[in-house]
């Protein structure tokens, strides 16, 4: 059974605490106040996960095998990949662990 977004995002948290990698799940949208006011929150395309691995950004934006990122998210990843940072597109739980410790090994 392929995994949802919803679940690899669970599972790549669960992860992170046990290898205990400084991360935060990083939420993004809006709201409408009670006087008719509209609050935004987050920065637009940003990913789903922020980690910080000794000192290094890394995004990890999570899809289902057929998601695809959206025009913001392409946005945000290109301006953070030139800023230095890094981004991952996780599809699979297994895959994106292997690049997260390939990446504690470069750092």
């Amino acid at each position: 059974m392929a995994s949802t977004e919803k679940s690899t995002q669970a599972a790549l948290i669960q992860w992170l605490e046990y290898k205990k990698i400084f991360h935060w799940r990083n939420n993004t949208g809006a709201f409408k106040t009670e006087r008719g006011g509209f609050i935004k929150f987050g920065a637009v395309g940003s990913p789903d996960i922020v980690c910080i691995i000794n000192g290094q950004y890394v995004g990890v934006e999570c899809k289902d095998v057929k998601g695809v990122l959206s025009p913001n998210q392409k946005i945000f990843k290109e301006k953070l990949e030139k800023a230095g940072g890094i981004y991952l597109v996780a599809r699979s739980v297994t895959d994106t662990i292997k690049e997260i410790e390939e990446i504690c090994e470069l750092f």
